[in-house]
């Protein structure tokens, strides 16, 4: 299955850790389940026009949450979903992150 640039990266994440991160050249983006992390580089640096030196990929593991109503509880769980933690070449800056 080809991906292209934008169905590979979904969206940024933003949180105050990854914003911190930015501070250092690292930005943290939400990407595609079945991506690799040569096709997470070739995206970023395609969509953003920046040198990318490292490519860090973690799973983030689905959690039961519950919640209680009026008639019992109700148990679910969270969406697993897929982060890339992106490290881009010296002197080099996204500009999306940086009005954040």
């Amino acid at each position: 299955m080809t991906l292209t640039a934008p169905e590979i990266i979904l969206r940024p994440v933003i949180s105050e850790k990854s914003m911190d991160e930015s501070q250092r050249a690292k930005y943290t983006f939400a990407v595609h389940d079945t991506a690799t992390k040569i096709q997470i580089k070739a995206a970023v640096e395609e969509l953003f026009k920046v040198k990318v030196t490292g490519v860090n990929v973690l799973t983030t593991q689905p959690k039961q949450k519950r919640r209680g109503t009026r008639r019992g509880q109700i148990v679910g769980w969270t969406t697993p979903w897929r982060k890339a933690i992106v490290t881009l070449a010296a002197g080099q800056k996204i500009e999306f992150f940086e009005g954040v």
